[in-house]
């Protein structure tokens, strides 16, 4: 961290855990009696809590969405870039909550949490959960806040599909919703992806069919191995080409299969730094949510009456370089809301990030999102 806390970051932040006693039916049959949720908020909620905003994280994130755990902590939470004072989403003017999704690894109740009906940690045995199902927990958080309705829901990729999931299942629980570098669904290509990640992690040997914390091990090179190919979908060539093009680490061809490229360091450092700070079992999961994400299904799967329901104002963004959710995914969901009637604003950007680009200081990205969020403050009432 800085010498000193930026002028425009929330600071020293700390988490708080909220216990949900209203059961939560999920998707797949089963029930959560109860279930904990782990959570920062940035801001102060207004008296009559109109100035609520909810971020929804993508695949590895969490509830640590900006500022400081500690005066050691190397660097802010992951989109530390849009959330503070006078930034995007202006903590001088909202109350923003963030929190760790069910089915995480980071404090919410998930397969590294005590199944209370065994004793021990629920492991494979937690119910695969769904954004549907993320979105009726978010809900019931939003009844213990006391918010009925959210300035805004925000999210990047998987968050932005739980940001559209909000507004087409509780259409009268927002105002807002902001979806960037998202898509509908699923194309068979991304399913395609995330089996490959989950079948290098179920074939690692330490894994034990999802037990491996009963064996006292980790399936550490499956897992790596995930995080390796997630994070080449997640950059662009362009960007790849420009911070390592096919620099070799000492200079000159060992001709040896040992690592020799710059890119090939990257993506090992990826691997290593994600197996000490992700559970695998968590990304099964994840993975799977992203996969059976399709609103439309449920509505014939037409995606026009699907945005039918929505009620809330919406911004859409994209990325130029995106080719993991590339700009036409965005556009579908446009497309669709504007047949529908829906008011939405849609923005492509000029970007050679690729999908991580959500994430980067951009200015034109940043720019827009702040003058948004601006029109999303002006109808909040002093």
């Amino acid at each position: 961290m800085p010498d000193s806390i930026p002028a425009d970051s929330v600071g020293l932040v700390s988490p708080t855990t909220y216990h949900i006693d209203t059961p939560l039916q999920l998707d797949c049959g089963r029930t959560l009696s109860s279930y904990d949720l782990i959570v920062e908020t940035y801001g102060e909620l207004n008296a009559d809590k109109s100035n609520a905003v909810l971020i929804c994280h993508a695949l590895s994130g969490d509830h640590h969405a900006a500022g400081y755990h500690s005066m050691d902590e190397r660097k802010p939470g992951w989109w530390d870039t849009a959330i503070g004072p006078g930034k995007a989403i202006d903590t001088n003017r909202f109350f923003v909550v963030c929190l760790n999704n069910l089915g995480g690894c980071k404090g919410s109740t998930g397969p590294m949490t005590i199944n209370p009906d065994t004793g021990k940690a629920y492991g494979p045995d937690f119910p695969i959960v769904t954004v549907e199902d993320w979105v009726r927990s978010q809900a019931a958080l939003a009844d213990k806040l006391g918010i009925a309705q959210w300035a805004a829901v925000v999210g990047g990729s998987l968050g932005g599909m739980q940001a559209l999931q909000w507004a087409i299942s509780l259409p009268h629980r927002l105002r807002h919703t902001i979806i960037i570098a998202a898509a509908p669904k699923l194309s068979a290509q991304n399913i395609a992806f995330n089996e490959v990640a989950r079948t290098a992690i179920k074939s690692d040997p330490d894994f034990h069919d999802g037990h491996y914390m009963a064996h006292n091990t980790l399936p550490k090179q499956g897992l790596g191995l995930a995080r390796m190919l997630g994070h080449i979908t997640y950059l662009s060539d362009e960007a790849m080409g420009e911070k390592f093009g096919r620099e070799l680490r000492s200079g000159a061809i060992q001709y040896g299969y040992d690592v020799e490229f710059q890119i090939e360091s990257y993506l090992r450092y990826q691997s290593t730094s994600f197996v000490g700070r992700f559970d695998a079992n968590t990304y099964l999961l994840m993975t799977k949510a992203l996969d059976y994400f399709d609103p439309a299904k449920k509505f014939n799967d037409d995606l026009n009456q699907t945005m039918a329901q929505i009620e809330a104002k919406s911004l859409v963004v994209s990325f130029t370089s995106d080719w993991r959710f590339s700009p036409m995914r965005s556009r579908e969901i446009v497309n669709a809301m504007l047949a529908a009637g829906k008011s939405v604003t849609y923005a492509e950007v000029e970007a050679h990030q690729g999908h991580d680009a959500f994430l980067m200081p951009i200015p034109r990205y940043l720019e827009i999102f702040a003058s948004y969020m601006n029109q999303v403050a002006g109808e909040i009432k002093a």
